[in-house]
């Protein structure tokens, strides 16, 4: 397990619609020196659209790592990662992709069994869109030692090998991938420098992701009520990604928790609080004070159950605002969590190293 504690926080504020909201609570997460902050789009097609907000964040913050949460779909599953990249051209290094594999039996589904999304686009299965996350950054990566690639658009874009922008990125180019069976035929715009440092999230609660999650995945996300239940699932995700070949450190498991912070600085509901998180429908649900909140969060770490938490707090300005004034200032204190950043990037502050197709000697497995 990764020694360093890793927080991470939910931007999500149904109803508002102003980025200058997004970028105040960014603003906050990253005055705590939390790892990243994560943002879903907005179910309501009028709504506010995770990856444009994120780009407007970008440029108003410095450090803090930003993850959107994308659907990719089997008919043009370039065009996410695509746009994650240009996200992490703004950032300068610091995006992140939470790969969206919902697709419960509520949902429509073709003939072919896969889940569709609420527009009739195709949506991948659990664990199929965890890989069409790695398919292109692997493919993009596949290059040659004269600094051209050959990229996942079926014919050659030009890279800088020292990782810098990539003359022409703004051409669409047509796609087509002969590495996997799902293809993108329309035109796709080239990402910017360096995209396979973008740092894959996935929501691994789902066992049916957990092959996906330990092969592609940098960052897994799962649902726990109690330390056991969270060992076990780490475990469980490290195991894995072992039998795929992967370092288990490599993998950061974080136990994503419902925070309710309204109760006063120590007041801690039965079954809250000190006594641990409760099931409800929508996930784990910590309620009482920020105090009671750092025990919770620095005990699961210290027993080595968890790399860290991702935070969703139940009432957004006020949760957030409480959860680094009061838990991570007091886990700083404690010399628990850092008290600045030590890198730029999102990799950096998850203590990630690139990603194996980037550093492999051609001709190898990994760098295919």
């Amino acid at each position: 397990m990764s020694s360093l504690l890793h927080l991470a926080a939910a931007l999500d504020q149904p109803d508002v619609h102003d980025a200058g909201s997004y970028v105040e609570l960014a603003r906050l997460a990253e005055r705590g020196g939390l790892d990243f902050v994560t943002l879903d789009d907005s179910p309501d097609p009028s709504g506010p659209d995770a990856l444009a907000v994120l780009c407007r964040v970008a440029p108003a913050t410095r450090r803090i790592g930003l993850v959107p949460t994308l659907t990719a779909t089997p008919t043009a599953p370039y065009r996410v990662p695509a746009a994650v990249a240009a996200l992490d051209r703004v950032g300068r290094g610091r995006a992140g992709w939470r790969v969206d594999v919902s697709g419960g039996a509520e949902e429509a589904r073709p003939s072919g069994g896969r889940a569709v999304t609420p527009d009739g686009t195709a949506r991948f299965g659990p664990g199929e869109a965890t890989g069409s996350a790695a398919g292109p950054w692997e493919e993009w990566w596949a290059g040659r030692d004269d600094g051209t690639a050959a990229g996942p658009w079926g014919g050659e874009v030009v890279r800088d090998p020292a990782g810098g922008p990539l003359p022409g990125h703004d051409r669409a180019h047509p796609a087509g991938s002969t590495a996997t069976a799902l293809q993108d035929r329309g035109p796709t715009p080239l990402p910017g420098p360096a995209p396979g440092d973008c740092v894959r999230v996935v929501d691994a609660t789902d066992e049916r992701t957990w092959n996906g999650a330990a092969l592609h995945a940098d960052v897994a996300l799962v649902r726990a009520a109690t330390p056991a239940r969270a060992a076990a699932v780490r475990d469980g995700l490290r195991a894995r990604a072992a039998v795929h070949g992967r370092r288990p450190d490599a993998l950061r498991v974080l136990v994503s928790l419902l925070v309710d912070l309204g109760d006063g600085e120590y007041a801690a509901e039965p079954g809250h609080g000190g006594g641990g998180p409760r099931p409800t429908t929508r996930g784990p649900l910590y309620r009482g004070g920020p105090v009671d909140l750092a025990e919770l969060v620095g005990s699961w770490h210290a027993a080595g159950v968890t790399d860290g938490f991702h935070l969703l707090p139940a009432e957004p300005r006020r949760d957030l605002e409480r959860l680094v004034n009061g838990t991570v200032a007091l886990l700083q204190h404690r010399g628990l969590f850092r008290t600045f950043y030590p890198g730029g990037t999102l990799r950096e502050h998850l203590g990630l190293a690139a990603p194996a197709y980037r550093t492999a000697p051609r001709g190898t497995a990994e760098h295919r």
